[in-house]
């Protein structure tokens, strides 16, 4: 197995004493971290008994957080911003914890925003920028959205960095879910070939809470508060009717991590469909089936899909994708809904399904208490990082501590669901759906 590796490039050395101290005087002493402070990845005893018998270095993030010393200086840098892909609760908050970070805790006067994602560094779009001052951001969190807009779709990494020099840009922050990520770690490469000094740090937004390496993603939080809501009237609705069925479509395109846990957080649902997990709709252990049997002991039954669930059951000779390269997906809650009606009309049974999809109303919403404390953790911790000269890596939360990762160890992955795995197991204990799998 090829050794994992975490280290974190930088511009240059950081010589700058941080401003970060003035603003603490009078005030109990700030704790500075140092790229010595270290989170182990690792955290089961026997991998790590056996890696250190092994004589094995173990693997480490470094420890986000203010340093002593930064590389650039306050008082001449310039700092941009873009929100790129689909809109997730927390990215108002993550914006406003950046530039509050840049202008009271550095210093920093000059900060703008690019309008529209990646759009924003191509001229022909005709995209202005906004200038983002601590009273413009001042209340924007209590919106859901993201005041810069986005957009979806790849650029010329080559125009977005001559874009950067004409602004004489230092250092950028780029929101966004893999693909954003990804197109960060080519324009950083690219900035780094170019021997440019200019930094690229990345915040993870994903509401699906699948990026690799990174436990937690802003907005998941949020999801799945509102997501329960969902299930609760869902319920309510199934409940109310004689062989009443609710069926909600949730975000997922490829992990079930919002379905499962709004699952386990309401405990009103009888199926949970994730793309993790594979199953059937015909045979005598399909889910038409159990759902007739559910029917016909307790009268009302409630599932929840994950929107990536199910593709197979659609036939496509060419997988089309949209404009971030996702491949489109079919649409599994009409689809269900549409099979389940069906098949209770041929066994001649009488039921009343009530379809909910509140994933667009989820994805704009502001985000709930929990979520703003964490962008407010993960903005921060990204400005640190960028005044300190590191570059081409991201501020991801492991083991409950914010940490730098560095881009290319997340590229082409995905954190799934495990089968396995204690979630899924209590998701399908708290279900009683067992397998709906013809074997």
């Amino acid at each position: 197995m090829k050794p994992m590796i975490t280290e974190i490039p930088i511009l240059g050395e950081a010589k700058i004493p941080t401003p970060v101290q003035k603003r603490a005087e009078g005030a109990e002493s700030i704790h500075f971290v140092s790229d010595e402070d270290r989170i182990v990845i690792e955290v089961d005893d026997s991998q790590i008994t056996r890696k250190v018998k092994a004589g094995q270095n173990l693997p480490y993030f470094e420890l986000a957080g203010p340093r002593a010393s930064i590389f650039f200086d306050p008082s001449k840098l310039k700092c941009a911003l873009v929100t790129c892909g689909g809109l997730c609760p927390g990215i108002n908050d993550i914006i406003r914890s950046v530039v509050l970070e840049l202008h009271y805790g550095y210093g920093v006067e000059n900060i703008f925003g690019i309008r529209y994602g990646l759009q924003g560094f191509i001229p022909r779009y005709g995209h202005e920028l906004i200038e983002l001052t601590a009273g413009f951001v001042t209340n924007i969190h209590d919106r859901g959205g993201t005041v810069l807009g986005s957009s979806r779709g790849p650029q010329d990494v080559n125009e977005i960095i001559d874009s950067l020099e004409r602004m004489n840009i230092g250092l950028l922050f780029m929101v966004g879910g893999d693909g954003t990520l990804a197109a960060a770690n080519r324009i950083a490469e690219t900035i780094l070939s170019r021997k440019l000094m200019i930094g690229v740090v990345g915040i993870p937004k994903t509401i699906d809470n699948d990026i690799f390496m990174v436990s937690r993603s802003f907005g998941f939080d949020t999801a799945v508060d509102i997501a329960t809501t969902a299930i609760i009237s869902a319920n309510n609705e199934a409940e109310g009717y004689p062989n009443g069925i609710g069926l909600i479509k949730l975000m997922g395109r490829n992990s079930g991590f919002i379905a499962a846990t709004a699952v386990l957080a309401q405990q009103d649902v009888n199926f949970v469909l994730i793309p993790e997990v594979d199953f059937d709709l015909e045979g005598p252990n399909g889910l038409l089936k159990a759902l007739e049997i559910r029917l016909a002991q307790r009268r009302h039954a409630v599932i929840v899909v994950a929107e990536g669930a199910g593709q197979k059951f659609f036939k496509k000779d060419k997988k089309e994708r949209d404009a971030s390269g996702n491949i489109k997906l079919n649409d599994i809650g009409i689809y269900l809904k549409e099979t389940i009606a069906h098949y209770f009309k041929q066994q001649g049974i009488e039921i009343s399904i009530k379809y909910i999809d509140p994933s667009y109303i989820i994805r704009s919403l502001p985000a709930n208490a929990n979520d703003r404390v964490f962008c407010n953790f993960l903005g921060r911790n990204a400005v640190h990082a960028g005044m300190a000269g590191k570059t081409n890596m991201l501020i991801g939360h492991w083991n409950n501590r914010f940490v730098h990762i560095p881009m290319k160890l997340i590229a082409g992955k995905r954190k799934k669901v495990n089968p396995k795995g204690s979630l899924w197991r209590s998701t399908a204990g708290a279900t009683g759906q067992g397998s709906l799998k013809n074997e």
